[in-house]
């Protein structure tokens, strides 16, 4: 089969520096898991690294042209291949319940919803490695206090650690995107748990950040906080100036509270 042509729909760029997809792959420590899963592998330049590796290597790609691809060209792969949607499905038809890392040259356009649905699997997910449009993969490692720190560093860093660990250019791609790339690298905590509500945790930093710029005593009122804890100094802050520890003491402030 000839190669397959770059959907602008799904996002796909295909890397074409073999360095580079090397680079990626070996970002993996495989320690604690005997799988991992690729997503959006494409034409396989990062895959043919992964199954140099002494460990189990699945697919997923919703491009059915790049599946058939795959299955031309990488015997290896033979019953690895999942022709579905990772937004979508349920990954426990292949893991059940098992330890695996993900990694891949993630689509931009859906980037963030595929860190968000990894999370959902946390519990099985101990390292996620890969590359995203560089301002995401930024605002994922981000610290507290700057304007790129937000909703996805604050839920992303309270289970796992996070590290930015290289740029990539524009031009090792077909076709070029009009963006930079970065390459990160999350490695679950060993403690992963939250002495808190999560459901609670989740709301409280997703609606903190979306008035970013009020103080927290504004952008919770939705929360109808009793006025005693409404007085209490977290509540003079913005959200960017909490740290993953102070949103979770903040949670366990309004658990107390009664919400």
């Amino acid at each position: 089969m000839e190669k397959v042509k770059a959907k602008k729909h799904l996002g796909q760029h295909f890397l074409k520096d073999e360095s580079i997809a090397k680079d990626i792959a070996d970002t993996l420590n495989l320690v604690g898991y005997d799988d991992v899963l690729e997503i959006g592998p494409g034409m396989g330049v990062l895959t043919k690294y992964l199954l140099d590796k002494p460990i189990n290597t699945y697919v997923i790609e919703i491009d059915t042209e790049s599946v058939t691809y795959l299955d031309e060209n990488y015997p290896k792969l033979k019953d690895k291949i999942i022709s579905k949607d990772f937004l979508k499905y349920n990954i426990n038809e292949i893991f059940d319940g098992k330890q695996f890392a993900i990694i891949g040259n993630f689509p931009y356009n859906i980037s963030t919803q595929i860190v968000f649905r990894a999370l959902e699997y946390r519990s099985q997910i101990p390292e996620f490695a890969g590359m995203f449009q560089k301002e995401v993969a930024q605002r994922i490692c981000e610290k507290k206090g700057t304007k790129a720190y937000g909703i996805l560093s604050v839920l992303v860093q309270a289970f796992y650690d996070a590290e930015y660990l290289f740029t990539v250019d524009e031009n090792v791609f077909i076709p070029p995107p009009k963006v930079k790339s970065g390459v990160l690298r999350l490695r679950r905590k060993e403690d992963y748990s939250l002495p808190c509500g999560e459901k609670l945790f989740f709301t409280v930093v997703k609606t903190a950040f979306q008035q970013r710029r009020k103080t927290l005593r504004n952008s919770l009122k939705t929360m109808n906080l009793s006025d005693k804890l409404r007085e209490d100094i977290v509540f003079d802050l913005r959200p960017e100036q909490l740290n993953v520890e102070q949103f979770i003491e903040l949670t366990q402030k309004i658990e107390a509270d009664g919400v």
